[in-house]
């Protein structure tokens, strides 16, 4: 039964992770790996907000809603599950929750793949976020930042008020933000009544406002259409909707918070949790084989059946390129 301002939490599942290859597949997504204590970075991201949220809802796509699926069945619980045929960005993905949603139902949008500790803090920040979604806002999440992360997207800010969004920046604006003191990392989470994030998708991009409801309306159990689905624009929300509307409000965060979007961010996690490195501050990932490290600097040793990376910490962003390299190959190493 849906009752008025049923809160509704939206976990949005679409993400490969090409910058954890080899760990992170086609067919294994990172935010499938179990390697966080025997967890799943979606596992952690459903639990996290069960406490908060009357309901839990799934947008996913054909090649992953099995994986979640067994997690949802390993933690008894029920949800509402949108099965994308293609993805198409992160417009269309919160446009399906928003469809299948009553208009008054505020929704919390979550990817699945981050991790987030201090959970009070995110408690409180969630709590601010609804009452502010109530009163009509769309609320996104700002993260305080810890350093000039280059790896994240920044909103610009004062108070509750956001002044600009800006794309991932180079290191020498990434500081300038950090000295200016009101920038903070864009979280990619987001909350508000799903009625008023359609009528600001439907003022800003009719287009995939209308092509979008199109293919819910014709949906199969959750299921949607995929020539209908091709036809939708794939676009950001970001683009589509935060960056126009006037009715954004952003809750500033102090949780900890990584998106785990690079092996540098997972070494640094792994780290804080007591995963082994070495005196030179070598660490190995995927395996318990002795391995040793001579003449080396805070290098990553992935391990995987089929796979090896072997990379500088520091070259963590560079594994997209190589990524896009064996996408071009065609390489059977991707699934």
């Amino acid at each position: 039964m849906n009752t008025k301002n049923s809160i509704i939490h939206v976990v949005l599942t679409g993400g490969i992770g090409s910058r954890l290859w080899p760990l992170s597949r086609k067919s294994m997504p990172k935010q499938y790996l179990e390697i966080f204590e025997g967890k799943s970075l979606f596992e952690m991201t459903v639990e996290r907000n069960a406490n908060l949220a009357d309901k839990a809802m799934v947008v996913g796509n054909v090649d992953n809603c099995h994986l979640s699926e067994k997690v949802m069945g390993k933690l008894d619980k029920t949800y509402i599950n949108i099965v994308e045929s293609t993805p198409r960005n992160t417009a269309a993905a919160i446009a399906f929750a928003a469809f299948a949603s009553q208009s008054d139902d505020i929704l919390i949008i979550t990817p699945s793949d981050h991790i987030i500790d201090e959970m009070e803090e995110y408690e409180l920040a969630i709590k601010k976020a609804i009452s502010k979604a109530k009163e009509g806002y769309i609320v996104t999440f700002g993260i305080v930042p810890t350093k000039p992360e280059t790896g994240y997207g920044y909103i610009e800010s004062k108070g509750d008020d956001v002044i600009s969004f800006r794309e991932k920046p180079n290191s020498v604006t990434a500081k300038s933000f950090i000295a200016q003191g009101n920038f903070l990392w864009n979280s990619g989470m987001f909350c508000f009544k799903a009625g008023v994030l359609l009528d600001e998708l439907k003022a800003y991009q009719p287009e995939i406002y209308e092509k979008s409801k199109k293919a819910w309306e014709l949906n199969q159990n959750g299921n949607l259409d995929l020539e209908l689905s091709l036809d939708i624009p794939s676009i950001s929300i970001d683009y589509a909707v935060m960056e126009r509307s006037k009715k954004i409000k952003v809750v500033p965060a102090s949780f900890t918070w990584s998106d785990l979007g690079s092996f540098e961010s997972v070494y640094d996690y792994l780290i804080n949790k007591g995963h082994f490195v070495d005196k030179c501050g070598n660490m190995v990932i995927g395996s318990d084989k002795y391995t040793a490290f001579l003449g080396l600097k805070n290098t990553i040793f992935v391990y995987t059946d089929s796979a090896n990376l072997i990379l500088q910490k520091e070259s963590s962003q560079d594994v997209k390129d190589l990524y896009c390299d064996l996408e071009k190959e065609n390489s059977e190493l991707l699934n």
